[in-house]
This record gives structure tokens, sequence and C-alpha cells, in this order.
């Protein structure tokens, strides 16, 4: 069986790493020098944290074998993994290097327990073992386990560099697509390189990668479809937006809370002044708000639609 995209062309190597130039840079001179840190990789999803530490143990020794151990916080985040599993593997010595790398994927989700568990193992075992914590909000880690690490924060790739690395894997699979199929990519994935490689995936095995097949797999609406739900509130003609939204909830299988985040993303691109965009937003969180609290989203929808429809009467 072929492995999903985001396997097959995940980076090997940290060269071939997109987006992230800087922090590529300073761990190349980690591993020239083979004197890696204790590590902290903080960003928001598909930015390349575990590209990066996969990378790091592929560059230090070849095919990873007994000295790399991978973790999920999220799943594995109580107390006992640490003085379990994390302290057994870091008190062993390494095969055929100076070091092992323990690497914590969303290390965020830890216990405030096991973090203090941590603190003393790593300390511990500094001789024979690193560990390279990755979380999306650096926040959740205590002080403690920071200052022991060289924080890294990453930053949502570049839509250029995603671009480029779509067409790269578009020309090795052989797949037709057009530009505003790329664009549709793009506009979903909100610099998460992982996300639309997986949207690439899904649109090409049903044809062609273009805009229909994009929007329609990643449940978004055009987004010209959102400014003209703004628009035709703001114009008064109600039945027309409310029509609108079910469209967009019968074609697109969109939720609520999607439709509330793509209006939030298109109200600066209105025409009119910012003291209408603002209000249009404090209105479009607390609708949101709403939601989240349990309301029933086609009457929290359609309330918005009549408050912005207000807003234009003052």
């Amino acid at each position: 069986m072929e492995l999903p995209w985001t396997e097959k062309y995940r980076p090997k190597k940290l060269d071939d790493m997109v987006g992230q130039d800087a922090i590529v840079d300073r761990l190349k001179a980690y591993v020239k020098e083979k004197s890696l840190p204790h590590l902290l990789f903080a960003g928001s999803a598909g930015c390349g944290k575990t590209s990066a530490a996969l990378c790091i143990t592929n560059e230090l020794f070849g095919e990873v074998g007994g000295n790399f151990l991978e973790l999920n916080a999220s799943d594995e985040r109580g107390i006992d993994v640490v003085r379990g599993k994390i302290k057994n593997f870091a008190r062993a010595r390494p095969i055929g290097g100076d070091f092992k790398i323990i690497f914590l994927d969303e290390a965020d989700a830890l216990t405030s327990d096991a973090q203090n568990a941590m603190r003393r193992t790593m300390e511990n075992y500094s001789r024979t073992c690193r560990f390279i914590l990755s979380c999306n909000y650096s926040s959740k880690i205590i002080e403690p386990l920071q200052s022991r690490c060289s924080l890294f924060r990453f930053k949502k790739v570049p839509k250029e560099a995603i671009k480029t690395r779509l067409e790269e894997i578009l020309k090795a699979e052989g797949v037709a697509f057009t530009d505003e199929g790329l664009h549709a990519i793009l506009y979903v994935s909100e610099g998460d390189i992982r996300h639309a490689i997986n949207i690439l995936q899904s649109s090409a095995a049903i044809g062609k990668v273009d805009e229909d097949n994009v929007y329609s797999i990643a449940s978004r609406a055009r987004p010209k479809d959102i400014r003209d739900l703004l628009e035709l509130a703001l114009n008064g003609k109600f039945l027309d937006a409310r029509n609108l939204i079910d469209r967009l909830i019968m074609n697109y299988g969109m939720s609520g809370e999607d439709i509330l985040l793509q209006m939030n993303r298109e109200v600066m691109n209105l025409d009119g002044d910012d003291e209408l965009k603002i209000r249009i937003i404090d209105l479009v969180g607390d609708a949101n708000f709403a939601l989240v609290e349990g309301a029933n989203e086609r009457i929290q929808l359609e309330a918005l639609l009549a408050r912005i429809m207000g807003l234009k009467r003052k």
C-alpha cells in the first residue's frame, strides 16, 4: 500500500525543508558540530516541527534504529510514562553514537506532574540523551523545562513556499491541475503545509486539482461567496442571504462555525469604513461564542444576518 503523500514527501534532510530558513540554518550548525542541546519547537500545526526533529535524527544517526524514541504526549501524558518509558530509554547507553534522542510530540499536553518529573530526567541523563519537545503553545510548558531547552519558534509556511512544494509533488505524480486550484489550496491551508498536501492528494484522487474539487473536499466556501453573503446582509436582502447560507451548508457541508470563521476572515476585504468592519467582527464573535456554548447554529446564523442588516441603518 502506498504511503499518504504527507509521509511520502516528508523532508528527509534539513535542506529539504521549506519556509523555515533561519531555523534550518541554526539546526544545521548543531548537527554539523554534533553538539545538540535539548530543543523546544513551538508553532502552529503543519509548519515543520515534527519533520525538523526527524531530519535531525536522520542526519545524526542515518537509519534511526535504537537511538531514537518518538512519543506523542497527547496519548501518553502521565507521570508514569516519564518515570517508566522515558527514563528507561534515556539511561541506556547510545548505540554507536554520542547520545540518543527522545522526541516528545505535543508536549504541551503533558500534565504538570509529568513535566516536573522530566526536569530531573533531562538533567540526570543529558550525557546520554537529548530531548526534543514539540508543542503548539510554549506557554503551556513550565518555565523550568523551557529554561533547559533552546527554543525555536516556527512560523506558518509562506504561501510561495507551499506552492512550490505542491508543484513539485504534482509534477512527480503526473497530476493535472489549474492555478486556481493551487490558489484555493493556499487559501484553505492557511500556512499549514501538511493540510495543503492532504487536500492536494484528496483532490487528485477524484480528478483534476481545480477550484471546484478543492473547495468541495475542504468543506470551504469560495471567498467570493462569503463576501456576497455579507454584502447581501448589509444591503438588507435577508432572504437572499439566508438562501446563500442554505447553499453553503448543503453544497459544501459547512458547519455554522466554519461559516463564521470564513466571515471573520473576509470582513476585512469588504468595501466600507473600518468602524463598520469592527462592528461586524464583534457580532461574528458573539455568534461564535453562542455556538460554542451549544446554541442552534441556524438560529444564530440568521440572527447574525439580522444584526448585520441593522448596522447599515444606524
